[in-house]
């Protein structure tokens, strides 16, 4: 058995004696707003999570759970004095915010109150989301979207307008969208399902997955893998890259576009296209020229892999 001198013993003893044990006391608050269709959510947290789900009726109703550390409910009470709780309509258009004035003297390294929000709203209504360090998540919805997180996930379910939503430390992830799409993370992944619209997809260190794009597609990442599934014929100019892995994209055999493809790591390949080859060639480092006679550039680039091609 093992034996650890009287000093350190006492040591330890001491410093957890000097550490407050801070407990979690929840406390939630509810709050429902008659609506029209064609309204906007507004939401905004700090740290804390943000659940939006599609509601049944013309109600938005709005679920506060909040997470206080203290060591009695006096002190939560005393906490919660310092936090401003805005729930409010406007017309038709609803504002949920949570914001909590940290005291001078604090020294938890983190507010000592968290607000997480879970709200139902129309179907058809816009939503603005942003937290400082929580998650998003969002159901189907017909509106434009904006969702913004400095630490957590955003996954956004199937929507209908254009959509705008990124993430300093996590990953991003669409069922579909049917408008405009813009995503874009600093840390993690982002996957697609299915985009109608034009879409745009960057991340500074993760991969990137298409399971169908029928739109000008562009998608950038610095440290992973790009897969793409290009569906019916290109729109426009596209182009797919990454730094520090492989290029994958699928797309109808019949598809009229001009191919622009390299690598600095890897090979080409370009299984099934009919490609009148302008520079370069199949299996070397480069390989450009008319597909199907030609028409909008693809453009695919790699520093770390291959680049495939191949038809659906």
């Amino acid at each position: 058995m093992k034996t650890y001198p009287r000093f350190a013993l006492a040591a330890g003893l001491l410093l957890c004696a000097a550490l407050p044990a801070f407990a979690k006391i929840e406390r939630t608050i509810e709050k429902s707003f008659t609506v029209q269709p064609g309204g906007s959510l507004h939401v905004e947290t700090q740290g804390g999570n943000i659940t939006v789900q599609p509601s049944a009726d013309g109600t938005v109703k709005v679920t506060a759970k909040q997470k206080i550390r203290a060591d009695s409910e006096a002190q939560a009470d005393d906490l919660l004095k310092e936090l401003t709780l805005t729930m409010e309509q406007a017309g038709n258009d609803v504002t949920v915010i949570a914001k909590f004035e940290k005291r001078s003297g604090f020294r938890w390294g983190s507010n000592p109150v968290q607000v997480d929000f879970v709200v139902s709203a129309p179907a058809s209504f816009a939503n603005d989301l942003r937290t400082s360090g929580g998650n998003v998540t969002l159901g189907d919805f017909g509106g434009k979207v904006r969702a913004r997180t400095s630490g957590g996930d955003i996954k956004l379910g199937k929507l209908g307008g254009d959509v705008n939503a990124s993430t300093s430390g996590g990953n991003v992830s669409l069922v579909e969208g049917r408008g405009e799409v813009k995503l874009g993370t600093s840390g993690g992944d982002i996957s697609v399902g299915h985009a109608v619209g034009p879409t745009d997809l960057s991340t500074s260190g993760g991969n990137i997955k298409v399971e169908s794009v029928e739109n000008v597609i562009h998608a950038s990442t610095s440290g992973g893998d790009i897969r793409a599934v290009i569906v019916g014929a290109l729109k426009g100019d596209s182009s797919l890259g990454t730094s520090g892995g492989k290029v994958r994209v699928s797309l109808d055999k019949s598809a009229a576009f001009h191919l622009d493809a390299s690598t600095s790591g890897g090979d080409v390949e370009a299984d099934g296209l009919t490609i009148t080859i302008e520079r370069g060639g199949r299996g070397k480092s480069r390989l450009a020229g008319a597909v199907n006679g030609g028409g909008p550039l693809l453009k695919l680039r790699s520093s770390g892999g291959d680049v495939v091609l191949q038809t659906l």
